[in-house]
């Protein structure tokens, strides 16, 4: 299971270039620049389904019951230092590639495969411009659970939706791969 979720918070990460990829194809299409043919046809289905599963990731995350009370003592924004990286690679395929065409259909699904390989095997779930887009930023905290007695200081890489204050109460839910939500309530 813990794999499935890995795989599908991968596939949200690209939802923003799967949807421009459609986009693109669909305009083609109805230009006339496309014909319907099998690989277009497929195309637009498997973008379809990348983008579902990628919702389903999203889901899973964003809906966990695990929640602990945590004071933040500090806060630091770091969405800037991996957002870009990402941007790039959307701009390269939305506008670049032609993927109706079967070698470059090709060569995008294998670039998929090596950028999911090393986003997995590292767990590089905060590397996600979906997020982004949606309002969420990535810090990097240091706090205390509320209640304990003993409550040492600890640290975290966490996404929050809007921005996160110090010396505030909050809701997490920490895992343990890179992808730990933060929550008012």
């Amino acid at each position: 299971m813990l794999f499935l979720k890995k795989l599908c918070l991968y596939f949200s990460a690209f939802i923003p270039l799967y949807a421009l990829l459609i986009i693109k194809i669909a305009v083609q299409i109805i230009n006339k620049n496309l014909s319907v043919n099998v690989l277009n046809t497929c195309l637009l289905s498997i973008l379809s389904l990348l983008i579902g599963l990628g919702i389903l990731g999203l889901m899973l995350c964003l809906n966990t019951g695990k929640k602990t009370q945590i004071k933040v003592i500090t806060c630091k924004n770091i969405t800037e230092n991996h957002f870009l990286g990402y941007f790039s690679l959307f701009v390269l395929f939305a506008l670049s590639y032609e993927i109706e065409y079967v070698y470059m259909a090709t060569i995008f699904a294998l670039i998929l495969v090596f950028v999911g390989i090393v986003y997995i095997r590292n767990n590089l779930f905060y590397i996600n411009p979906l997020l982004n887009i949606l309002g969420f930023s990535f810090y990097k905290i240091e706090y205390t659970e509320v209640g304990l007695q003993s409550s040492s200081t600890k640290s975290a890489t966490i996404f929050y939706f809007g921005n996160l204050k110090p010396n505030n109460t909050y809701f997490a839910d920490l895992t343990t791969f890179n992808f730990n939500l933060v929550k008012n309530k």
